[in-house]
């Protein structure tokens, strides 16, 4: 599955998505806590830096954009400091801002979250403190908000409703949003609120919820697999929708569509660092997996890899393409193993490379492995961010060193490279030289060992033709295959 989404990742388009929901400005106090008050019995926490990021559909858009949409975003803010601030940092993802209404009678939606750590830990959050009205909006502000949508669905793939029940997305609101995108044949996917009544939400495309907002919405328990069906089945069916998405956190999603789709679709553990805005994530993958044409199966598979990513961060940070990308790659790498065909490993190096990453080349026959060609190995990956090890095969070593040689076969060779850590891929080559390894790859850095001259080097020239450089690994004494047969032969030598 991971290579499907690779190239879906590589291809998802620029396309226009409406997003219409409630905005939030977060605010992060960092401080260390390394006493307690003497005035009670509290942490005291000292200041040392504050940051301020898009939260709610302001943390959707981020994310949208970070995935390559372009965003007409509709929402309110209040006349105060904080929806200033939230009007310069939409800026920051959309073109246009007119999509901003402000209100005379609510505040800007304000989450204030104090972290504190302590010996250099890593800050976890101790308070959080919300300003907010969340009454309905009414009248001229509701009116606003349609409007502004109706004139956004121009050339939309898209409408997104990101519902926080803080009083933008009314049942009048939303369903006057959802008549008129299905009258422009526009899908809307949602994000709905944590409340018991989802008639709002009717004629909707696609909602995408968790656990207990499946269990209020539906009066039925989504708390074991068996539970999954039934209730993502009452969804569809009492609204009138397309797909239905349950987010289990750490155990991935389930999928149920109107044509019979059901199926669980797993993710793997992560290192959980906060959870905020995963759910967010999530939903801004799956919009944009199905304007670009993707499956709802392919569409949840990759929203579940971008919100995995979204846990591993504290706070809410926006997830990139090329992170997905690498991610995915990982997961290629563990189902795979480290060894490829040129052709398979090609466009693997050059997602990496598109990432960042420097590919260092190294090639040998390594046929019995010992000391020395382990601190080869890491010596040649510290160069780099990845090491690529060309393998000669039996046949070619034969040509090279004779019939006596190798002593252990190929695949036993590669095997036991497999298992070191510091290599990444291993790719067999059957040539008396790497040359064409080295023409196709164009590593960042050459390695071999000091024993050669840079221009003994083969390859040397193509390396440093396109930017790159050789390395040259110092050696380790009395270390070399040649020393090892040789003792096993003085060793057993008859006397």
């Amino acid at each position: 599955m991971a290579t499907p989404l690779i190239e879906l990742v590589e291809n998802l388009p620029c396309a226009k998505v409406v997003l219409v929901g409630d905005l939030m400005l977060d605010r992060y106090i960092f401080g260390s806590t390394e006493r307690v008050s003497p005035e009670a019995p509290v942490p005291v926490v000292h200041f040392q830096r504050e940051e301020f990021r898009l939260g709610g559909a302001g943390f959707v858009l981020a994310n949208l954009a970070s995935l390559g949409a372009k965003v007409d975003l509709v929402g309110v803010i209040g006349k105060d400091e904080a929806g200033a601030e939230v009007r310069r940092r939409v800026g920051e993802w959309c073109e246009d801002s007119s999509g901003l209404i402000e209100a005379d009678d609510r505040p800007t939606v304000l989450k204030v979250r104090l972290l504190g750590a302590s010996q250099d830990r890593t800050p976890h959050q101790m308070l959080r403190l919300d300003f907010e009205n969340a009454a309905p909006v009414t009248g001229s502000l509701a009116e606003k908000i349609i409007a502004r949508t109706e004139s956004a669905l121009d050339g939309a793939a898209m409408l997104c409703l990101e519902d926080y029940n803080k009083g933008v997305l009314t049942p009048e609101v939303c369903q006057k949003l959802i008549g008129l995108a299905r009258a422009r044949n526009i899908p809307v996917i949602i994000d709905p609120a944590n409340i018991a009544d989802y008639s709002k939400y009717k004629g909707a495309t696609a909602l995408k919820l968790n656990r207990p907002e499946t269990e209020r919405s539906t009066g039925l328990p989504a708390r074991q697999p068996s539970h999954y069906q039934p209730a993502a089945e009452r969804l569809l069916s009492k609204l009138e929708l397309e797909a239905v998405v349950i987010t289990l956190n750490e155990l991935g999603s389930y999928l149920a569509t109107k044509d019979g789709e059901r199926e669980w679709l797993h993710t793997r553990p992560r290192a959980v660092a906060d959870g905020t805005g995963a759910g967010d994530t999530l939903l801004a993958g799956l919009c944009m997996a199905r304007a670009a044409g993707a499956s709802w199966r392919e569409s949840v598979a990759l929203a579940n890899v971008a919100a995995g990513l979204e846990v591993e961060r504290l706070g809410c940070v926006p997830i990139t393409p090329q992170e997905i990308v690498q991610d995915l790659l990982l997961e290629v790498h563990e189902h795979l193993g480290k060894e490829r065909r040129l052709e398979q490993l090609i466009p693997e190096l050059d997602r990496h490379r598109a990432a960042g990453k420097r590919i260092v080349f190294t090639n040998g026959c390594f046929d019995i492995i010992h000391l020395g060609h382990v601190k080869y190995f890491q010596w040649a990956k510290a160069q780099g961010d990845l090491l690529v090890v060309g393998v000669n095969t039996d046949a070619g070593i034969r040509r090279l060193k004779g019939e006596k040689r190798p002593v252990i076969e190929e695949d036993d060779r590669v095997g036991v490279l497999e298992e070191l850590e510091s290599i990444d891929y291993l790719v067999r080559f059957d040539e008396d030289t790497p040359i064409e390894l080295i023409s196709r790859i164009k590593p960042d850095v050459l390695v071999k060992g000091a024993d050669y001259r840079k221009e003994q080097v083969v390859g040397w020239d193509v390396v440093e033709s396109c930017g790159g450089k050789v390395a040259l690994a110092p050696l380790i004494d009395g270390r070399s295959t040649s020393n090892v047969i040789k003792r096993i032969l003085d060793a057993y030598r008859p006397d």
